[in-house]
Order: structure tokens, then sequence, then C-alpha cells
């Protein structure tokens, strides 16, 4: 990983992981096992099996693409013996994948629970059989997972907020009707983005500067119910000057029901996760701005926290976070992220989380040369 901005992020993370040894799409109902990787013989004490559960490959690529891989090459280079599974939106599948990867060895779970009721369940289980579970991305409201990894998600809202802003303020767009199309209900994540975004907007409605428009959130994160959502409040309200959505699937749907009406790079319109797709709409000016969160530094972090585990330690972090249900605050590791326009896509691309092939194709090759992206 490159310095400068994203690597400065890099160094603090790893210094906030302070680990200490105190002893001791397809709707299939979960992909099969990625693999495992020969336990170290050279560790003081043989790790434990580590089982990862990932969420769906529809509400964001990132979980395949991005999160599936650098956690896999994580416990290879770690020696570990693992088991990655994908629930696909499947809460059913999301216990049975659990129950399967307890029952068949595994001393850790790092779960990205698909609701707070399901996780919970998962974590009660795992705590039953004497097994500690991280919440990996997404905290488990009322779960008492032993750890958390993520990244500041209040701080995302607010830079999508102040992207907005700053869109609207480039385009010298009068008094803006803001339509919020927000993330899950059932996806804690979605309510503290909306607390960061709801914080830059609500002064802007408050002082008359913008009006407030339609305000929805989208079932499961699913960009086609985010396309119907959008068409009913572009229907509702025509004359809507900014849209802030939540991630960049949602806000490809709101940009597809903007070309229709060819208001699309009129109306300005946020985004998150800087995958290839929200990239090349900043690049041909139909997205505003994006979020990128460095999801190898995130799945390092839960990486390195799941192997001391299964090696018996007991790690310290030097973070928290609040479990807003029971008031306790859970042991968390809490990563910076950092807004995306057009100025600085480049960086997405040296920092090697999307490759200029993947980006430049066909109608997008000036585009990345005009933004710099090597």
């Amino acid at each position: 990983m490159r310095k400068g901005i994203l690597g400065l992020t890099a160094a603090a993370a790893a210094l906030s992981l302070g680990l200490t040894a105190c002893g001791g799409d397809s709707g299939d109902s979960g992909a099969a096992p990625s693999g495992s990787a020969p336990a170290s013989s050279a560790a003081a004490k043989p790790a434990g099996k580590i089982g990862v559960i990932l969420p769906d490959s529809k509400s964001s690529p990132r979980w395949e693409t991005a999160d599936h891989k650098y956690l896999e090459e994580a416990f290879k280079a770690a020696g570990v013996e693992y088991d990655i599974q994908n629930a696909q939106n499947d809460k059913t599948a999301f216990q049975t994948i659990a129950d399967q990867m307890i029952t068949n060895g595994a001393t850790v779970l790092l779960i990205v629970n698909l609701d707070s009721g399901t996780g919970k369940a998962v974590i009660d289980k795992a705590k039953g059989q004497g097994v500690p579970v991280i919440d990996y991305d997404r905290l488990t409201l009322g779960g008492g997972a032993s750890y958390y990894v993520s990244f500041d998600n209040v701080k995302v809202g607010k830079l999508q907020g102040e992207g907005l802003v700053k869109c609207l303020t480039d385009k010298k767009v009068d008094k803006p009707i803001i339509a919020e199309l927000n993330g899950s209900p059932t996806d804690n994540n979605a309510t503290q983005f909306k607390e960061g975004y709801d914080g830059v907007l609500k002064p802007k409605y408050d002082s008359g500067d913008y009006k407030k428009g339609p305000d929805q959130s989208v079932p499961d994160w699913d960009p086609r119910k985010a396309n119907t959502i959008f068409e009913q409040m572009l229907t509702s309200e025509p004359k809507i000057g900014g849209v802030l959505a939540a991630n960049d699937n949602l806000g490809n749907a709101a940009i597809t029901v903007l070309k229709k009406q060819k208001l699309n790079g009129k109306v300005p319109v946020t985004g998150q996760d800087a995958g290839v797709q929200g990239l090349q709409n900043i690049l041909v000016g139909d997205q505003c701005m994006t979020v990128y969160k460095a999801v190898k530094q995130e799945a390092d972090a839960a990486a390195k926290l799941a192997v001391a585990l299964a090696k018996g330690e007991k790690p310290t972090v030097s973070g928290t976070t609040k479990d807003t249900q029971t008031g306790q605050d859970v042991p968390a590791v809490l990563l910076d992220p950092l807004a995306v326009t057009f100025e600085n896509v480049k960086d997405v691309v040296a920092d090697g989380f999307v490759t200029k092939d993947e980006l430049c194709k066909g109608e997008y090759a000036d585009k990345c040369t005009e933004a710099g992206v090597q």
C-alpha cells in the first residue's frame, strides 16, 4: 500500500490495533468454502479454525471482490485454517452456515450480519460454545460481540453530506430540493451514515437554504428497489435538485432514473464504496462524489484480531463503540474513510482497490487520462 493520505490511515490503524497475548446475485443459500491454508508449525500454539460469514454479493460488489480476497490473503499469510462463506442475503442460511462452522471446528467467527436479530442469534449460540465473535463492518446491536472492526460510519455520512453541499455550491443551485435515498433500515451502518449526513443537511433545511424532499430507506440495499423508490420520488417531486444516496449502487439506481429525464449530471448524486461503477459515474460527471473505505485495512485489522483469538490470545484494542441498544462499549477498531471526487479518483487506483484496466475501459479511457489515473 502506497504512502500518503491512505498510507497515514493504515499506519493509524496499525497503531490502534495493539494486540497483546494474555494467555489462554445468485440467491444461493451459501457459497462453497473458499479454501484453507495449512497451520503454521512455527506457531507457539496451533491456531484454531476461523469462520467468516459475508452477507451477500448484491448490495455491494465489495464483499466478494475485496473483503473475501483480502481476508483470504491475510489468513494464508498467517498460516491459519479458515472457511469463508457468503449467506447471499438469506437469514436462515446465515444461521445454518454459522452452526456448520462451529460443528466443523471453528474457534472464532467473523461475521457481517444481515440484521441485528440474526446476528445476535449467531453470537448467542457461538458464546454458548465458547467461540468468540468479531462483528465485521456492521455492529450487531444487542449482540455483545467480542470485538467490532469497521470504519467511522458517522464520518462516512458526514463526508457524503459535505460532498453534496460542495457539489450544489459549485453548481450554484439555489434552494435545492434534496432527496435522501438511505440504506437498509435493518443495517446499523445505514443509521450511522444517516446520522452523519443529516447532521450536515439539517442546518441547511432549518435555514431555508435547502428544502427537504423525499426521504426513504431502501430494504436490503437492493438497487432494483432503489430504482423503483427513486422513480416514485421523482414523480412526486420532479424538481429534485440533489440526491443523497447512501452508497454507489443506490446512487447508480437514481442516476439510471435521472438519465431517462436527461437530468444526469445536472442533479448531483452522492455514493459510497468507490467501486468501479461509482468511479466511472464520477469520471463522466453523473455522480459528484463517493466515499472510499480502504477495505484492505479493515480486512487486515479484523484478520489480525481473529488470528490472535484463534491462538488463544486476548487482544486489546484502543477504541470502543457504543451499542445503542445495551449501552455497552464494544472494543473496536474504527478506520478513517476518504471522500473521493473527480480530482482524487486516481488515489483509489493507486491504492490498489480498483485497477486502471477495470476502470478505464472504452468510453472511460479519455476521462481517466484527464483525471490523472495511472
